[in-house]
């Protein structure tokens, strides 16, 4: 039996966080009644023409710059020729030979292993309509009907080249990808919406054999989870499929996540069979440096670049920057935090976020903007527990409160409840004294070498404090007491 190696590219549709479309002026907003946002561009009523939104053309800039691609001077659009019933005018408005974006790469993260991936290229276009089938809604009545609301929805095509070795790779590709898409700010990423979409090219060959194999195209995978399991199943399928003697035929295949495999849709096309000319009811797209360098000028600082500053400016591991560089938002709340808490605490932050604030977030399904502890009440609260005010726990119990909207600070809530931290040794001694006192048995078991005993004694100064001593204040103190 061969060993085999997998071969996989990645074509992606992220829908640009224009409020217009790409060639007419209906709003590209999620969830209308059908066809209520398509007009006559949309729907191609005779004598129209195409006009291009500049804010389109703009992300695509932003992207090109991310990634480190040249931005063409000179660009056209062309038309994809082809028939489909939710294509009212019988072609796409795409990008062909000129594309805006050229080459640029993503550097991606599987395990502890870094890998960079080239891409091809980036390219702009329209999406098609909707076609809706039986069973979608009771107004079709068992009809098929088509929604033209997505029609001329701005996309940006961006193609990797074929260097993906595995599902585990391709998966890390699009996460990474979703996630700068939605940090530079052109595309919101919701996978359930169609705002981003991943087409998986998928071939296997014999290691060492420098021919590609012939390559199936599984379309619109639209979760990660989905885009692993199809691309797992079609692997295994091949592989069995060769070494039974038979032979992959190019294929556009679809995903059913029900079984869980892929099922072949059409013949795959090549590029000759769609008739690609430039459009001639539009101009070259012609962009200048200036242009270029205004958008540069408004560019965030990156992912990979931000992730680097955190751990020079603060310390943290590589791990602890990777997570708070996940998105744009978290990054921005994090670094709002320590402002506030002091950057003696950055660690002690980033464990508050990452652990504590993540967890309540996650349990409430919620997004960090939508955090009801801002940045700067978070800080406040870490610089108490690192100034001695309060203990951790106790810190726990004002996060709660501010969590549920009982404060608006943490030094409010600390001083009318009273919970600030008692370090005081003339005030912890008199009370280890009567502890000590109280539970001969305890004192005994120590002495003996039982550290749970110790523990234990602990356990009675913070209970009979309601937890306002300073436990290590109140270690320090009963071991000199105890000898």
């Amino acid at each position: 039996m061969k060993p085999w190696e997998v071969v996989i590219g990645i074509e992606t549709h992220a829908q640009l966080s224009t409020r217009a479309k790409i060639f007419s002026g209906s709003s590209t907003a999620f969830g209308a009644a059908p066809n209520l946002q398509a007009n006559a561009v949309d729907i191609a009523l005779p004598g129209v023409l195409p006009v291009l939104n500049k804010g389109a053309v703009e992300c695509a800039i932003r992207f090109g710059l991310a990634v480190g691609a040249k931005i063409a001077e000179r660009s056209i659009f062309a038309r994809k020729n082809y028939f489909y019933p939710d294509l009212p005018k019988g072609y796409q408005i795409s990008q062909y030979e000129l594309p805006v974006v050229v080459g640029g790469s993503l550097a991606i993260s599987v395990g502890e292993r870094e890998k960079l991936i080239s891409l091809t290229r980036a390219h702009l276009e329209e999406d098609a309509g909707k076609s809706l089938h039986e069973g979608a809604g009771q107004q079709l009545h068992g009809r098929s009907g088509i929604d033209l609301n997505r029609a001329g929805t701005p996309l940006l095509e961006i193609v990797s080249e074929p260097e993906l070795r595995s599902a585990a790779e391709a998966v890390a590709y699009a996460r990474t990808l979703h996630a700068l898409l939605r940090w530079i700010g052109i595309c919101d990423g919701n996978m359930q919406e169609g705002s981003f979409r991943c087409d998986a090219n998928v071939s296997v060959r014999p290691i060492g054999q420098a021919q590609f194999g012939t390559r199936r195209e599984i379309k619109n995978l639209n979760s990660f989870r989905f885009l692993q399991q199809a691309i797992e199943y079609e692997v295994q399928w091949q592989i069995a499929t060769i070494e039974e003697g038979g032979r992959v035929e190019q294929a556009t295949v679809l995903f059913d996540p029900d079984s869980g495999e892929t099922r072949a849709m059409r013949s795959k096309e090549d590029a000759h069979d769609y008739r690609y000319f430039p459009d001639p009811d539009l101009l070259p797209l012609l962009i200048d440096r200036p242009w270029v360098e205004q958008i540069r000028s408004q560019m965030p600082e990156l992912p990979l670049a931000k992730r680097d500053r955190l751990i020079a400016d603060y310390g943290l591991s590589a791990y602890d920057a990777n997570v708070l560089t996940t998105s744009l938002e978290l990054a921005d709340y994090y670094e709002a935090t320590v402002a506030a808490a002091g950057k003696a605490n950055a660690k002690t932050c980033a464990n508050w976020v990452m652990v504590d604030l993540a967890a309540r977030l996650n349990k409430e399904d919620r997004e960090i903007g939508e955090s009801p502890v801002a940045a700067e009440q978070l800080g406040a609260l870490i610089a108490r527990i690192g100034d001695g005010t309060i203990s951790t726990n106790i810190g726990r119990k004002i996060f709660d409160a501010l969590w549920n909207g009982e404060g608006s600070s943490p030094d409010e809530i600390i001083f009318r409840q009273g919970l600030q931290q008692i370090s005081d040794s003339s005030s912890l001694e008199a009370l280890l004294d009567e502890l000590l006192a109280a539970n001969p048995a305890m004192v005994a078991e120590f002495r003996a070498g039982k550290e749970k005993a110790f523990n234990a004694l602990v356990g009675q100064a913070m209970k009979a404090t309601r937890g306002k001593a300073n436990p290590q204040r109140v270690s320090e103190l009963l071991r000199k007491k105890l000898g």
